[in-house]
C-alpha cells in the first residue's frame, strides 16, 4: 500500500538456499516442506544478492533525435551466494554437474571428477527468508543453472567459500522465471482495500 508504513520493511534474518532436479514439486506455500529438496547449507553473512537487468532497445526515427519507443530484447534474474559447507551437494554445483563416489566400498576416501569438457547442469532453485515469528518469504526459481562462479580462496585465515551465480532460465511460453510466495499480513491489507 502506497505511503509511509514501518510495518512493511523486511529484515531477511534467517534464510536458506536449496536446489533441486528440474521437475521436482516446488511446496504449494510457505508451511509445506521442501521434499525433494537440498538444503545447501551455510552461506556468508551477504546472504543472497537478486538481481534482475532489462535490455531494453530503442526504436529511433528520422524525424525526432529522441526514442520513438522501447521493446524489450533481454531479461536476465540471478541470484549470487557464496556457500560455506563442502559436500556431495555443495560441490556438484559449483563445478557444474557431476557425483562425488567412494573410491572404494568402506574406503572413508571420496572422488569427484571435475569435467574437461563443461555439460549443462540445469536445477531448481528455492530461497527461504524469515522476519520475525509471522513473516516468512520463498521464491522458487523452475529452471536455472549456474553461470558463473567465483575464485577459490584456500587459505589458513578463513573458510573454504563456493561462490556461485545462478541464472534463471525460461521453461514455457508465458511462465513466470520465478515465484513468490509470503506469509505477510501486509499483502491482506492489499486485497481488502477497495479499487480507486
Amino acid at each position: 500500500m502506497a505511503g509511509t508504513n514501518s510495518k512493511e520493511i523486511r529484515v531477511a534474518g534467517s534464510g536458506r538456499v536449496l536446489i533441486a532436479a528440474l521437475g521436482t514439486e516446488p511446496p504449494a506455500d510457505t508451511a509445506a516442506a521442501w521434499t525433494g529438496w537440498q538444503d545447501l547449507g551455510y552461506t556468508t553473512t551477504d546472504g543472497v544478492k537478486i538481481s534482475k537487468k532489462d535490455k531494453l532497445d530503442p526504436i529511433d526515427t528520422w524525424q525526432s533525435v529522441s526514442a520513438a519507443r522501447f521493446v524489450y530484447s533481454d531479461r536476465d534474474m540471478s541470484f549470487k551466494f557464496q556457500l560455506l559447507q563442502l559436500n556431495e551437494d555443495t560441490l556438484p554445483f559449483f563445478f557444474g554437474g557431476g557425483s562425488v563416489t567412494e573410491t572404494a566400498t568402506g574406503s572413508g576416501v571420496y572422488k569427484y571428477d571435475v569435467l574437461a569438457e563443461p555439460k549443462f547442469d540445469e536445477r531448481m532453485l528455492g530461497l527461504e527468508f524469515t522476519d520475525g515469528d509471522e513473516v516468512k518469504y520463498r521464491l522458487i526459481v523452475t529452471r536455472g543453472q549456474v553461470t558463473e562462479t567465483e575464485e577459490i580462496s584456500l587459505v589458513r585465515t578463513a573458510p573454504v567459500k563456493l561462490g556461485v551465480t545462478f541464472t534463471a532460465l525460461a521453461t514455457t511460453d508465458g511462465a513466470p522465471l520465478a515465484t513468490f510466495l509470503m506469509k505477510d499480513p501486509n499483502y491482506a491489507a492489499a486485497q481488502a482495500s477497495p479499487a480507486a
